[in-house]
């Protein structure tokens, strides 16, 4: 029996654990791909405060470190359901069960797919979501990213740096990342930009070959080819499992505001995956200590 659960280790669920450990309590971390979350799969993190900069991996495993050196139990695992029991919960993965006074919830987020064919096809075969993990596969060779914002700027900055070239494909008029990161993509020659532009199809036979795009200004269609296309169009939220203790609102998110708390008492929720307007690793490590504070005090009050 733990006094608290947490699901998921981004810097959500790590931030909940640290606080829970600190105010005594036992804390079991659950997490189903990697110790760090999506953060992992950041080349480079410059705004937050009291970091220069850091490789998203490296804050992941410092982070990992410091919830490990206060005694946070880990555990591998993909949380398939939660039951209230009343003044316990259990946790069931594909694993095991775990029984916990509490639970939070800071299951993050996956990558958004474009649902186009050719798709699910050649994932993995050219076409990926993760330039940090593939990006070094199509050194020298050309590219497309598919996205205009913050992460497709990061993944397109980091492949100019090893790529021929690389084509960025919107389908909106404009970007909607920071000026400062499409500063520098636009210095770079490499870089093209391709606006109001919307991928129809990815072909090839064994591999991935071209990226068909339809140009809307025009209403023309061009097909592009291309080594790799890295899709970066945002992320949501896979909440499904937890949907009998907390309520979902219609895009998904776990319905909650910044007390962390939902309609089951002792479950809480933490970061990306709950409703908010700013998604960031300051606004999850914000999550953490206040859900991990309440549900302290719920332990302390009711158990």
């Amino acid at each position: 029996m733990y006094d608290i659960i947490v699901i998921g280790s981004g810097p959500a669920g790590l931030t909940a654990a640290l606080y829970a450990r600190r105010a005594g309590k036992s804390v079991l971390v659950i997490e189903k791909a990697s110790f760090g979350g999506q953060v992992n799969y950041s080349p480079k993190i410059e705004n937050y405060p009291g970091s220069k900069q850091i490789s998203g991996s490296e804050f992941a495993d410092k982070f990992v470190d410091q919830v490990m050196s206060h005694g946070g139990e880990f555990e591998f695992g993909e949380v398939v359901d939660v039951t209230d029991n009343g003044k316990t919960k259990t946790v069931k993965t594909d694993s095991g069960e775990f029984e916990g006074k509490t639970v939070i919830i800071a299951a993050g987020v996956k990558h958004r797919h474009l649902g186009v064919p050719g798709e699910e096809k050649f994932s993995g075969e050219g076409v990926s979501y993760c330039a940090i993990c593939d990006g070094d596969f199509f050194a020298g060779r050309d590219v497309v990213v598919v996205g205009g914002g913050n992460s497709a700027f990061q993944d397109a900055i980091l492949l100019s740096e090893k790529c021929k070239s690389v084509t960025m494909v919107q389908d909106l008029p404009y970007f909607t990342g920071e000026a400062s990161s499409l500063e520098v993509l636009r210095s770079r020659s490499n870089v093209k930009f391709m606006t109001s532009s919307g991928v129809l199809e990815f072909k090839g036979e064994d591999k991935l070959e071209s990226v068909v795009v339809r140009h809307k200004d025009t209403d023309t269609v061009e097909e592009l080819k291309t080594d790799g296309a890295f899709v970066a169009i945002g992320l949501v939220p896979d909440n499904k499992a937890f949907a009998k203790v907390v309520d979902l609102d219609e895009r998904g998110y776990i319905a909650s505001d910044e007390t962390c708390v939902t309609k089951t008492p002792g479950v809480y929720v933490a970061g990306d995956c709950r409703t908010k307007r700013i998604r960031q690793i300051t606004t999850a490590v914000a999550d953490g200590s206040v859900a991990a504070l309440a549900a302290v005090n719920h332990i302390d009050k009711n158990l």
